[in-house]
């Protein structure tokens, strides 16, 4: 009872929480001077696992406000069913939230599919985009609908207002910065007006073996003919 209770305050709050999450960390994720290959795998990783908890909370959500007939299925399912305006307005928001976050999810699970093809990769960046709206329609769905939020859920609003807000700046002028400070950098060393530094001598590099030349006809004949000059001279 008590989890039913947690689950009925607090499951859109989590949904959307899991959403921010994972919109932070597919901004990270896309982020190619800040991060290596291996980094950005990681990311991915992150972004992917976050985006299944937001779409288990979404779930959840959904059907605990349908059970205890907060909402009737009919307007969870298709939104503004119920009309535009008021509270009917806020439930189709948020149903349209779901549809747009299982829209950028089901993109993220086909992105093998998409990559590298042109026009095929710039619509599936369109498509996958859709978690931006997701976003937005859930925040505005979970500020206005339902009960009045507790302290504790407006400060989790918050947040993920000021996250989505710092990831997409640092995204915006983190990689202007750091594209310009690349662009500024010296190339080699006498840019810098410093002597290029000699490569240091190695053990293997003395002791390799030399390939021998080619042995021809005009080298034997002529290697035979200093043999042969040798003992005259010594005469």
């Amino acid at each position: 009872m008590e989890l039913h209770r947690f689950l009925d305050q607090a499951g859109g709050v989590l949904a959307l929480v899991s959403l921010t999450a994972t919109v932070v960390w597919g901004l990270v994720a896309a982020d190619r001077l800040a991060l290596g290959p291996r980094g950005r795998l990681l990311a991915q990783a992150v972004h992917r696992a976050l985006a299944v908890g937001a779409l288990g909370f979404l779930l959840v959500h959904v059907g605990v406000k349908v059970a205890e007939a907060h909402a009737s299925a009919t307007a969870a399912l298709i939104p503004f069913v119920s009309g535009t305006a008021g509270q009917a307005g806020l439930i189709g928001l948020g149903s349209l939230a779901g549809y747009l976050l299982v829209l950028a999810a089901a993109t993220g699970a086909l992105r093998s599919a998409f990559a590298g093809r042109g026009r095929a990769a710039h619509r599936w960046r369109m498509l996958h985009a859709s978690a931006y709206g997701a976003w937005c329609a859930g925040l505005l769905h979970g500020l206005n609908a339902g009960r009045e939020a507790a302290g504790w859920v407006t400060g989790c609003y918050v947040g993920c207002l000021v996250g989505v807000a710092g990831a997409l700046a640092l995204r915006r002028f983190g990689a202007g910065a750091l594209r310009f400070a690349v662009h500024r950098r010296p190339v080699g060393a006498h840019a810098a007006g410093r002597r290029p530094q000699s490569r240091p001598f190695t053990v293997s590099q003395g002791l390799r073996p030399r390939t021998p030349a080619p042995q021809t006809p005009e080298r034997l004949s002529a290697s035979s003919g200093r043999t042969e000059l040798s003992p005259r001279r010594s005469a």
